[in-house]
C-alpha cells in the first residue's frame, strides 16, 4: 500500500473514496438528513456522488463522544473504513483529520489502521475472492508534523503485519528452524544481529528444559537471538531490555495431547516470539536509546517414540529441575531457559509475552492480556505503553501462596499445579527462573488471535504485544 500526505482540504480531493469522521455531537452534513447515522463508534454510511466533493465516494465513519476520541480509536476507524471500501474494490483512499485530530501520534494511528485493516491471512489461497489489496491510502491534514507521523505509522503497521505472517503460517511451512530463517532474513534488512543457537549449542549450554520439550519433533529446535544497540555509549552502557517470546510452532501438547477440536490453530503458539520478531523490525527504525535484546526459543511439541513423558525429570539451563507433571505446559519449559540466557546476556530488565494458558482466557476473555510482575516500575512502564498504544493488559496476582501449589517430592518444583489459578501458578514458574531481575510476564493467549472478523481487522492474528514493546523501548 502506498502511503500519502496532502495538504489540500477534504472537498478539493479527487479520489475514488473520501473518508470522514462523524461524532455523537455533530453528524456531518452530508449525512444529516438521511437519519441513518448518529455517530457511533465504527458506524459506517457510504454516499456516492456526495454534493460539495469531487470524491467519488463519501464514506462517514462513526467516531462516538468528540471528547473521548483517541488515537487508538483513530486506528479502529481507518481499519475499518478500509476494510469497508476494498470489500467494494476501492483501490485508492483519502482520510481527512480534523484539526483536534491531525497530530503525530493521530496520523501515525490513521496509516496504522489504513496497514493492519488491509491485511488478509488468505496467502495461501488460489482464489483470492474478492477482498483485493487497497493500492493507496493518503492522509489528508494540515498539520506540518504530520511527515512524523506517517513514517511512524508505516513502521509500526508494517511490523505488526510481519508478526501476523508468521504467525499466520501453518506448522508444516513454520518450523522453528523456518521461523530462525526468516529472523534472519528480518535482521539482516534492518542491520541487526541475529545468531541462531542449534541443538548441540543448546546442549553444550545446559538448556534442559528447552530440549525435553522438543525431543518428540522430527524438527530440530532453534533458539534465536536477535541484538539492537543504540550509537550512543550511554544507551549501550545503561539499562538492556530482554523481550523473550515463546516459539511454539505447533504444539500437540505431546504425550499429554489435546484435544482435536480447535488443534489447528496451534500453529499460532509461537505469537510471542512472533511478537518479538515485529518489534525488532520497528525498533531498528526507531531507534531507541536503549539496548534491546530479543530471545525466541523455537521448538515444535510433538508426540513421537522419544517424546517426553509426563514424570520425567529435566535440569534447566539455571540448573533448577523440574518435574514434567504435563508435556502440555511446555511453554514455561522452554521460556524457563530462555528468562535465565537473557540474564547471562546481560539484561537488566524482562519482558515476556507467550500464549501460555487457558486459564487466562477463562480470566480476562479475549480482551486483556494478562500481565504479572515482579516489579511496579517495570509493570507502570509496559502498562503505560500499552495504554498509550491502545493495547489493553490487567494486571494479574503473583501472591506467594501460588508457589504452594508448586511443590514436587522429586525436584526442585513441577511444571504445573492444580486446575485452580493456572495462569498465575504458570507465571510464578516463570518468576523462579526471572529471579531479581525486573520482569513482566505477558499472558496473551486470548488476544494474539482473533475467532472472527473484526470490523477493524481480519480474522487470524492480531500482532498484539507489538506496538507497546516498541512504545516501551522508544519512551524508556
Amino acid at each position: 500500500m502506498q502511503i500519502g500526505l496532502e495538504r489540500a482540504g477534504a472537498a478539493a480531493v479527487d479520489t475514488e473514496a473520501l473518508v470522514i469522521l462523524g461524532f455523537l455531537e455533530q453528524v456531518p452534513e452530508p449525512v444529516r438528513d438521511l437519519g441513518e447515522f448518529s455517530g457511533k463508534a465504527l458506524e459506517i454510511t457510504l454516499l456516492h456522488r456526495p454534493a460539495g466533493f469531487r470524491a467519488k465516494r463519501l464514506l462517514v465513519i462513526g467516531g462516538g463522544k468528540q471528547a473521548d476520541f483517541t488515537s487508538g480509536d483513530l486506528r479502529k476507524a481507518a481499519g475499518a473504513a478500509v476494510r469497508a471500501l476494498k470489500a467494494k474494490s476501492v483501490k485508492h483512499i483519502a482520510m481527512a483529520l480534523d484539526t483536534g485530530f491531525s497530530s503525530p501520534d493521530y496520523v501515525a494511528a490513521a496509516v496504522e489502521g489504513a496497514i493492519l485493516g488491509d491485511y488478509e491471512p488468505d496467502c495461501h489461497k488460489s482464489q483470492k475472492e474478492g477482498k483485493r489489496p487497497v493500492e493507496s491510502f493518503t492522509v489528508l491534514t494540515a498539520a506540518e508534523d504530520a511527515e512524523a507521523g506517517i513514517a511512524r505509522g508505516r513502521i509500526l503497521g508494517a511490523a505488526q503485519n510481519l508478526t501476523r505472517e508468521l504467525v499466520n503460517e501453518p506448522g508444516n511451512l513454520l518450523t522453528p528452524m523456518v521461523l530462525a530463517a526468516r529472523a534472519q532474513t528480518m535482521a539482516a534488512a534492518q542491520g541487526l544481529e541475529c545468531e541462531v543457537l542449534d541443538r548441540d549449542r543448546m546442549k553444550q549450554l545446559g538448556m534442559g528444559a528447552l530440549l525435553g520439550v522438543a525431543m518428540g519433533s522430527a524438527e530440530p529446535p532453534a533458539f534465536i537471538v536477535i541484538r539492537y544497540r543504540p550509537n550512543d555509549l550511554a544507551g549501550a552502557n545503561g539499562p538492556h531490555l530482554g523481550l523473550v517470546g515463546k516459539g511454539v510452532t505447533f504444539d500437540t501438547g505431546g504425550v499429554s495431547i489435546k484435544q482435536s477440536d480447535g488443534m489447528e490453530k496451534m500453529k499460532y503458539d509461537m505469537a510471542g516470539g512472533a511478537a518479538m520478531i515485529g518489534a525488532m523490525q520497528a525498533i531498528a527504525q526507531v531507534k531507541p536509546s536503549i539496548a534491546v535484546t530479543a530471545l525466541i526459543p523455537a521448538v515444535e511439541n510433538m508426540c513421537g517414540g522419544r517424546s517426553q513423558r509426563p514424570g520425567d525429570i529435566v535440569t534447566s539451563l539455571s540448573g533448577k529441575t523440574i518435574e514434567v507433571l504435563n508435556t502440555d505446559a511446555e511453554g514455561r519449559l522452554i521460556l524457563a531457559d530462555a528468562l535465565t540466557y537473557a540474564k547471562r546476556l546481560g539484561c537488566t530488565h524482562l519482558i515476556d509475552a507467550a500464549t501460555l494458558t487457558g486459564a487466562i482466557v477463562v480470566a480476562l476473555g479475549h480482551v486483556n492480556a494478562g500481565a504479572f510482575a515482579n516489579d511496579d516500575a517495570l509493570l507502570s512502564k509496559l502498562l503505560g505503553a500499552a495504554r498509550a498504544e491502545g493495547e489493553k493488559m490487567w494486571r494479574m496476582p503473583l501472591d506467594e501462596e501460588y508457589m504452594d501449589q508448586l511443590k514436587s517430592a522429586f525436584a526442585d518444583l513441577p511444571n504445573i499445579g492444580t486446575r485452580w489459578g493456572g495462569a498465575a501458578t504458570a507465571a510464578m514458574f516463570l518468576k523462579q527462573f526471572a529471579g531479581d531481575t525486573p520482569w513482566v510476564h505477558l499472558d496473551i493467549a486470548g488476544t494474539a488471535w482473533l475467532d472472527e472478523e473484526k470490523p477493524h481487522l481480519a480474522k487470524g492474528p492480531s500482532g498484539v504485544g507489538v506496538r507497546t514493546f516498541v512504545s516501551l523501548a522508544a519512551n524508556w
